[in-house]
This record gives C-alpha cells, structure tokens and sequence, in this order.
C-alpha cells in the first residue's frame, strides 16, 4: 500500500539506462498454484546441484539490472541455480510514476502464487535461498517464509520487515538485512522494531546499517553509493557461502 503512494515513488529517482550484455542466462516460465503461468530468468548450474536463490526485482521490475546481480551471483558462487522471478509477468518500469502504476496493480495472492510457483520449479529438495532490494527485499523475506522447512538463508536490501510475530515464528532461516540510515521506508525506527521482532520469536537476524538512502546498492540509481554497496555485496557472499 505504502509503495503505491507518491511519498513513496519521490524516494526513487528515475533508473539510469542499462543493458545487459553476455547473457549467460534464460527466461523460463513455470506454472503457479494459481492456475497460469509465471516467469523468470535462470541460470542453472554447470553441475547438478540442490542448491538454489530466488533473486526478487526492485519495484521496476524484472529489468536488466536484476538479471545482471542473477548473473553475478551465479558466477561467484558457482554450485547454485539462480532464478530471477518476475513479480510483473513481463512488465517493466523506466520511471517513478510507471513503477508505481504497477505496484498498484499487483495484488498479494498473485505474487505469492508467482513465488510459490518458483518454489515448486526448484523442486521439493531444494534448498532455497532468497535474495531482493526494496519490494524484492520485502518479498525475500516473504518468500523465505513459504518456503517453509526448505527455506536456507534470506537477504534483505533496505525491504519492509514482516511484523507478525506469530508470521516470523514460522521462519525456517537465518536473516541479513542492509539497510540506509537515511533511508525513510523502511525507515531506522522499522528497522529496529525489526531486530527486537525476530528476537522475540527467536529467529537470528543481522543488520549491517550505511549512511545511505533507498536504493543504495543499484548502480542505475543516481543516488547510488558505491562504498556500501561493495561492502554489503561481499557480507552477502560471505553469508551465503555458508550455507550453500
């Protein structure tokens, strides 16, 4: 609700344009509980493996930047499959206010049947990871949570916590968030309800916090800040790495 408001929308500037080159990867679709069709871009591993990160879109969509953190996550991590889903079914935004016009048009029941869907791609033995910024970072956690027992490590990029405790006690995986102190959704304030949260329903959490605002790890993003950037990519490598 809050992402369809222009408050919301003004946090964002307008994506820098960017296309991907080398692909390495391919879009797929899979079925969803819902009865039709979702989709994603994957990158399946050189080896079978069990091993697999869902990576959740910004509020634009499942755009080229996205495709690009799927391909690097792949080619640094290596035994893992990577699915970028596409939360839009095949809509993509270039600024604010169209970005906004799609969220408004998403409803709960679909993107949880688009994440299910995804789940039931990777098969009943996969171990899931999840991995997303903004609305992807709020949708990483969710999708943790219907990932249920085979759920393996979420990572969140400055995306609105669950603040159901009775909902996060039910969280199979450990947590690691970054977040911007300059940031006003979610804001330091939410972010800490957040930690005091999932130590009330005795979930681990790590937060790393940066002198930074919304967006700050997308390189398209005018506002974009490099130095936190490197160093939460390389906290999320590391935190994935060991549990992969």
């Amino acid at each position: 609700a809050e992402a369809g408001t222009r408050a919301f929308a003004a946090m964002h500037e307008n994506p820098l344009a960017y296309r991907l080159e080398n692909a390495t990867g391919t879009t797929i679709s899979f079925p969803s509980p819902d009865g039709t069709e979702a989709s994603g871009y994957l990158i399946k591993s050189k080896k079978k493996t069990n091993n697999w990160i869902l990576v959740i879109q910004e509020w634009w969509g499942l755009n080229d930047h996205i495709k690009r953190e799927a391909e690097t996550l792949a080619a640094e991590l290596g035994n893992v499959n990577v699915l970028a889903i596409d939360m839009y079914d095949g809509k993509v935004a270039a600024t604010a206010d169209s970005a906004m016009k799609l969220m408004r048009g998403t409803n709960t029941a679909r993107l949880e049947s688009i994440v299910k869907g995804a789940i039931g791609y990777a098969g009943a033995k996969a171990k899931i990871f999840t991995i997303g910024w903004c609305f992807g970072g709020m949708w990483s956690l969710q999708a943790s949570l219907l990932a249920g027992p085979q759920a393996a490590g979420a990572v969140m990029y400055y995306g609105r916590p669950e603040n159901n405790l009775e909902k996060l006690k039910t969280l199979n995986c450990e947590v690691i968030g970054f977040f911007g102190n300059l940031d006003k959704s979610p804001a330091p304030a939410v972010v800490t309800q957040f930690e005091a949260d999932m130590a009330a329903a005795g979930k681990k959490l790590v937060t790393h916090k940066y002198e930074a605002g919304h967006g700050f790890a997308n390189p398209s993003n005018p506002s974009f800040n490099k130095e936190a950037t490197a160093d939460a990519h390389e906290k999320t490598l590391a935190f994935l790495r060991a549990r992969l």
